[in-house]
């Protein structure tokens, strides 16, 4: 019994864990493309420009970026099969939890099988706030200037002051966005 006690909190802890780390992610693309002829690409500007971040978190989406292109086969070019583009939404989420525990929240005499007196309790509500942000990578089709590939990551922002760790978090976003890249590799998993 204690073994099975054991074994439930340390699953309890490994989903605490991740789902405080994931990143939810979705991809959608165009059927017709042909993902097998894109071998080199290059940002779009003009779409980079619209994102509504600093532009040191704009420098550090485009280095994730790069390196996943890169890890994947593609080369940066002046003359790019693909145009890379991000955009970026971000959203505050407020959960409530409240926490009553105890006999209940009203005074007054009566019976109880559990005990006799008063009511009394003790508890009350706790606020706790985070960023949840979105971040869209949309390869565009340089020759047809249209959409063929969109990756959208979710997850929680940390709102942390250690640069490092700031990184991290987006590399761990472009990277689980771009692992759904390309479609026919990921349908076939």
């Amino acid at each position: 019994m204690k073994n099975i006690k054991l074994l439930g909190l340390q699953l309890l802890l490994l989903v605490f864990i991740t789902s405080c780390s994931s990143v939810s992610v979705l991809s959608d693309y165009d059927q017709r493309a042909d993902f097998n002829g894109y071998k080199t690409y290059a940002f779009y500007k003009t779409g980079i420009d619209k994102a509504q971040i600093s532009d040191l978190d704009k420098k550090r989406i485009l280095r994730a970026i790069e390196t996943e292109m890169s890890s994947r086969g593609f080369v940066k070019s002046e003359k790019p099969d693909l145009l890379v583009s991000i955009f970026t939404k971000e959203q505050e989420r407020v959960d409530v939890y409240n926490n009553n525990y105890g006999w209940g929240g009203a005074w007054g005499w009566g019976y109880n099988p559990w005990a006799w007196g008063p009511g009394f309790g003790w508890g009350g509500t706790s606020v706790s706030a985070s960023t949840q942000g979105s971040l869209y990578i949309d390869l565009i089709d340089n020759n047809t200037n249209e959409l063929v590939w969109q990756g959208k990551g979710v997850g929680t922002l940390s709102n942390t002051k250690n640069i490092a760790k700031k990184e991290e978090r987006i590399r761990e976003f472009v990277y689980q966005i771009l692992e759904q890249y390309p479609p026919n590799a990921v349908a076939m998993k």
